[in-house]
């Protein structure tokens, strides 16, 4: 009987606790309540159910996370290459009244800094960590085997993409995403660390350092998007701002009530400098004074304005930018062309974020989302040398263009002709009132940059100016203060380390308030500094233009600054306070020490070659590789490597009667090689960076049926030498001739490898629309071989 009635009480106290009322309690959690400190937060264990009939059950409410209670919206937009004193906004001569609308309800930071170059201000805007503590000490073309710089972002590592979406949040990237390691960029992946894989629902955009913006190489997600290049109007800027348009209204449409996160980052205005000609004719003549008057007028805009204090001294320009008043009526002519080209770029990407601007008012939204606006990623680019040039991919094999030769493209620059870059005199008016440029993270003119705040339903301050010293790891702590959840301490069962920003939240409404800031290293390929409490110190280890480091690292020299007085650099103070130079110069080694900086790798484009660098290869030192048809779009970083090589091209094909069309290719209208046919003969075709055509033309055409048909180039020896290039047809010597020089570094940042066709821009442009194979290919293999010394 004791038992009986044990039993009974047990089975009461197990249907009460299975009851509705039981799933109710725990599935009532709110959104206050949750732990958001572990991603992704632990959906509730229900008991069991023990009714048997689901009419008599009721069903626990589902576990959802939702983000916190009025969380705002959130943009980042980030412009590529442009200048602190570029913008209008910031006292410059290019218009872009969509930075000012927002600063005139916002907030204009003008001590706000990032790392001097792409990829690592990128991976640390995205984070909110220092750029080598997600291992991208420079560019993830540069990657090496070094901790630091490996270009592989660590799991201890988080981006606020991948935060967001964990607290309820949808999210988005649209434009350029330079954090992806350069051997994970193809199908063969890993994604882990492609937009998708870092966060985002949604990307549109390229993954590279830079892109054609009439002819982009572009993905949608991780596939690979062909947009309608041959529209007369298209341009990708706008066709990124489409896909944003569309995702936001969209996203909006179906989960109102639900806030995301937007990254927004054109194109532009990194090279090739390619703008609408309309934009770029409303600068006709405005640059005619030149790149030495143009920094004063813009220092005196820049005190006006109130983004520099009143004291301001213009620092000098570096030794090698000659005078205006010196150069000669050719040299002004092209330099102006050079500038009216760029701002008309900058202002079409003001525009276009303006049509985002205004998307975000039309829904409702735009009062409450958090928009930051980042003029810039560094410094304004120096890296189109002393004369600028018609094709970027010189800079990158390290072939120097001549004024002739600018001159002769002059009325071509900012078309699909050109993949052009500005002279380094204008980069340095960019970045009044400053004296260095992007990559020289040793002074501001390569690190700090404009940035507007514009939050009205959280900011009530508008229209004012913000000094506090900040860096772009400040943004993602910022957010995650102002949407309400914290830096993650685990996720996916990864403990993450303590976040490195520190949030700006406190300065919106206090103008005064004294900065949370107090040190901040700076590095990029031995140019390096630390700021600490309003002193900085650094040393130029090497200028953007110059192909070899001044000094050894030991020997480089250092200069002192007090950036509380002397907001320009204008005053080296190292010679009188050498005792205040020492203390940061052991400062500048300890934060070097705990994030990874060391040991500094100086050098530059030569480490676009995987096997010198040191970082993995997809090809793992194979030297031959079998492609099949339908292998397109590969990209360089993950085809093997026949630069600077002996290499054959073996086709197995079979071919109707004057077969026409690409066998296997690689590269594009700026540089690549293709092995092709035309009119049933086999041909090769070199393209030397854009300069000089190569071809080698088969003497016979090849009859129908199936052939295997030989490119075999036997290398001099050195980078970028010359070779002899000999083509058979079924062991047959068919033709040969002499490659006089070849690309040592790189065919081009957004061209890919291809079997059966030429995408994006062609190598050849004889077969133009036109580069489809009309035979079948069996296979091709591609097998590299020493140089015979």
């Amino acid at each position: 009987m004791k038992n009986r009635i044990l039993l009974i009480l047990f089975s009461v106290v197990l249907l009460y606790a299975c009851s509705p009322k039981s799933t109710e309690q725990v599935s009532a959690i709110t959104s206050d309540s949750l732990d958001r400190s572990v991603l992704p937060i632990k959906e509730p264990v229900y008991p069991a159910i023990t009714e048997l009939d689901a009419r008599n059950a009721t069903a626990p409410k589902r576990f959802e996370v939702k983000a916190p209670a009025k969380a705002p919206n959130v943009v980042i937009v980030l412009i590529d290459d442009i200048g602190y004193g570029h913008s209008s906004a910031f006292g410059g001569p290019i218009n872009m009244p969509t930075l000012e609308r927002l600063a005139s309800r916002g907030l204009k930071y003008n001590r706000f800094h990032t790392t001097a170059l792409c990829s690592p201000t990128r991976t640390a805007i995205l984070t909110g960590y220092n750029h080598h503590s997600n291992n991208a000490g420079a560019i993830m073309e540069l990657a090496t085997a070094f901790p630091g710089n490996t270009g592989v972002r660590p799991q201890s590592i988080t981006p606020i993409a991948q935060v967001l979406r964990l607290n309820g949040y949808s999210t988005a990237a649209f434009g350029k995403y330079h954090e992806t390691p350069p051997w994970e960029g193809s199908v063969s992946g890993p994604y882990d660390r492609w937009p998708t894989g870092s966060g985002f629902d949604k990307f549109y955009g390229f993954i590279g350092g830079e892109t054609n913006q009439w002819h982009p190489l572009v993905y949608d997600g991780v596939t690979r998007a062909y947009p309608n290049v041959e529209d007369p109007n298209y341009h990708f800027t706008n066709d990124m701002t489409d896909q944003a348009l569309a995702w936001m209204n969209t996203q909006q449409s179906l989960t109102p009530d639900k806030p995301f996160y937007m990254y927004y980052a054109p194109g532009a205005t990194h090279a090739p400098h390619h703008a609408p000609k309309e934009y770029s004719d409303k600068y006709k003549g405005k640059f005619s004074q030149g790149w030495d008057k143009l920094r004063e007028e813009t220092l005196e805009r820049q005190k006006k304005l109130g983004v520099v204090p009143q004291n301001t001294k213009l620092a000098p320009k570096p030794e090698a930018i000659k005078d205006w008043d010196k150069l000669t009526p050719d040299e002004k002519r092209l330099f102006e062309r050079q500038m009216e080209i760029f701002a008309g770029f900058a202002e079409h990407t003001d525009a276009q974020v303006g049509r985002l601007v205004d998307a975000l008012e039309a829904r409702g939204e735009l009062d409450n989302t958090l928009f930051f606006y980042v003029v810039g990623d560094n410094g304004s680019s120096a890296e189109g040398g002393m004369i600028g040039m018609f094709n970027e991919n010189t800079y990158f094999n390290g072939v120097q263009e001549t004024l002739d030769m600018q001159l002769s493209k002059m009325d071509k620059l900012g078309t699909d002709e050109t993949y052009n870059h500005f002279a380094a005199g204008w980069a340095v008016a960019g970045n009044t009132p400053f004296t260095w440029t992007k990559q020289v993270a040793s002074n501001f003119g390569g690190t700090r940059n404009g940035m507007v705040v514009h939050w009205p339903d959280g900011i009530k301050a508008q229209a004012e100016v913000r000094s506090q010293f900040h860096h772009v790891i400040d943004v993602a702590p910022t957010i995650y203060e102002c949407v309400g959840v914290p830096a993650p301490k685990m996720v996916y069962g990864i403990e993450q380390r303590p976040i490195e920003g520190v949030s700006m939240k406190y300065s919106f409404e206090n103008a005064q308030a004294a900065d949370v800031r107090k040190t901040q290293y700076f590095e990029m390929a031995g140019n390096r500094a630390i700021y600490h409490d309003g002193w900085f110190a650094g040393t130029i280890h090497k200028a953007p233009w110059e192909a070899k480091p001044r000094h050894a690292l030991t020997e480089d020299v250092w200069e002192l600054y007090n950036v509380n007085e002397d907001y320009s650099q204008s005053n080296n103070l190292a010679a009188k306070n050498p005792e205040k130079l020492d203390e940061l110069k052991k400062l500048f080694m300890q934060e070097a020490v705990k994030y990874n900086v060391l040991p500094i790798d100086d050098r530059t484009i030569e480490r676009f070659d995987a096997v010198i660098a040191g970082r993995p290869d997809l090809m793992n030192g194979r030297t031959k590789l079998v492609l099949y048809e339908g292998a397109k779009g590969i990209a360089e970083n993950a085809f093997i490597n026949v630069k600077n090589t002996s290499v054959k091209y073996t086709a197995e094909v079979e071919v109707p009667a004057n077969a026409s069309g690409v066998m296997i290719c690689q590269g594009g209208d700026f540089g690549g090689w293709s092995f092709y046919m035309q009119n049933g003969k086999p041909v090769y075709t070199y393209n030397w960076v854009g300069l000089e055509l190569y071809t080698i033309t088969g003497a016979e055409k090849v009859a129908p049926g199936k052939h295997t048909i030989v490119l075999d180039f036997v290398y001099d020896g050195g980078r970028g030498g010359a070779g002899t290039a000999t083509l058979y047809v079924d062991g047959k010597k068919t033709g040969e001739g002499r490659i006089a020089k070849t690309n040592s570094n790189t065919f081009g940042i957004d061209e890919s490898a291809d079997v059966g066709i030429d995408e994006n821009t062609p190598v050849y442009a004889g077969y133009k629309d036109k580069s489809k194979f009309t035979g079948k290919i069996s296979k091709v293999t591609v097998e590299t071989f020493p140089v015979k010394k």
